[in-house]
């Protein structure tokens, strides 16, 4: 019988070790002293790992889900305004055309079916006879799907406060009325200048013919990862960065062009599907995009997120943040919105310390609600998206804010509230601190 240590390593023990050296290259590799190139390869891998992670956790599917439901309800509302809009501009034939463009690609000889219902229910929408609370409810419709379009990214994005009313107001009216204007006049340009005598001279040289060709096949890859590169840094009530966003639209957008080619291939063949549903199969394709549309895009949010925040990404799939970064996030904001105010007079804005300090932005707008309700901080900015102090420097005690960023959230359970030994140490450490710190001010401390 042949030595077991002179067999060969089995299939399923290869796969094992070179997923424990996956793990290990992901997790435990320091990679400062590596290439740009593979630093930037590591970073890529890790992001994405995260977001599948979050895609089997299932919190991106069923944000997914509830967007496919209001977009139901708000699709026709949606393109009735905008048909009013661009109506009133005498480009409102353009509509047809462009969502037959849309939807022709995944739902193939479907689309116009589906386009022409839609245009129908349109058509049957008379904005002007409406009377001032249909109107209002129209708009309420449109202005419920933005706004859970931002609730959705701003859970990927780990923010907990969404925009003020009026940002929401001047915000979410753009998009509904000049947003459709500025694609309609974008395409009336695009389609100017590639008819222009010049433009056409041009193409006509052999050279410059190819390489039209090929810059009009990649258009719609670069169309749409603009668009979702856009949308990455309009929508989430944060700082997103134009290269995280990028990053983002760039991966969405190829998933996009890729899933348009496989749903075309299974609309094609879903014959089944037509003979079981009959009338409602095209309507069950139209969910089923609307799905992957909404996925795609929420995808690419992540892929966004963790990108800018690098420092979430963990081998454990929850990352909750111990109690000395919390003080320690606490103290720096309080220290960088001192020093600000000590310099200029003015405020700090909360995302440019979301951007520098490498913690989660949830973590920054928890410990800012502690401050906020100590009365250390006070919210400034015509946007109300600065910080500054609440009191002068002077009057601020380093253990004050100590204090304020360690006190509990919620209330004690009663068994430790009636714990002697234990509340009777916790007084005896929380001496020390403040003896310790004894009447050391904000000011002197940023002065140090």
């Amino acid at each position: 019988m042949a030595d077991s240590a002179g067999q060969q390593p089995s299939l399923s023990s290869k796969i094992e070790a070179a997923f424990k050296r996956l793990d290990g290259w992901l997790w435990q590799v320091e990679t400062a002293h590596r290439s740009k190139l593979h630093q930037n390869f590591w970073h890529i891998s890790r992001v994405l790992v995260a977001v599948v992670r979050d895609l089997l956790r299932g919190q991106i599917t069923l944000h997914a889900m509830s967007l496919v439901y209001t977009s139901l309800l708000s699709l026709v509302p949606f393109l009735a305004l905008s048909f009013s809009v661009l109506k009133g501009f005498g480009v409102h034939n353009q509509l047809e055309p462009l969502l037959q463009n849309i939807l022709a690609a995944p739902l193939g000889e479907r689309g116009p079916v589906v386009v022409d219902n839609i245009l129908d229910f349109v058509d049957n929408i008379k904005v002007g006879v409406l009377g001032s609370v249909g109107l209002g409810l129209l708009i309420y419709t449109v202005i419920s799907l933005i706004q859970k379009i931002e609730r959705s990214f701003n859970e990927i994005w780990r923010v907990s406060e969404s925009r003020s009313l009026a940002q929401r107001f001047s915000s979410y009216l753009s998009v509904i009325m000049i947003g459709p204007l500025l694609v309609f006049s974008a395409m009336g340009a695009t389609a100017a200048l590639v008819n222009s005598d010049a433009v056409q001279q041009a193409i006509a040289f052999a050279p410059l013919g190819w390489v039209f060709g090929f810059l009009s096949k990649l258009m719609p890859y670069v169309i749409i990862i603009g668009l979702f590169t856009f949308l990455y840094t309009f929508i989430p009530n944060t700082k997103v960065k134009l290269r995280h966003a990028f990053l983002g639209g760039l991966v969405a957008g190829i998933i996009w062009q890729t899933s348009i080619f496989g749903f075309t291939l299974f609309v094609s063949n879903s014959t089944n599907y037509t003979a079981i549903y009959s009338g409602f199969a095209v309507g069950i394709l139209l969910l089923i995009w609307l799905y992957l549309a909404w996925l795609i895009l929420l995808i690419g949010s992540s892929v966004a997120f963790y990108s800018q925040h690098a420092q979430q990404i963990t081998r454990s799939r929850v990352n909750k943040p111990s109690a000395r970064v919390d003080e320690l996030t606490g103290l720096a904001i309080m220290h960088r919105v001192a020093r600000q105010f000590d310099h200029d007079g003015g405020g700090i804005y909360i995302a440019k310390m979301e951007s520098s300090l490498s913690v989660g932005p949830e973590t920054i707008q928890r410990m800012i609600k502690k401050l906020l309700k100590h009365k250390l901080v006070e919210i400034s900015g015509t946007d109300a998206n600065q910080l500054i102090p609440a009191r002068s420097l002077d009057h601020i005690t380093v253990y004050e804010i100590f204090h304020a960023v360690r006190v509990e959230e919620t209330l004690l359970p009663s068994s430790l509230q009636n714990d002697a030994a234990v509340n009777s140490m916790m007084k005896t450490f929380e001496g020390a601190h403040e003896q310790a710190l004894g009447d050391m001010t904000l000011a002197d401390w940023i002065r140090q």
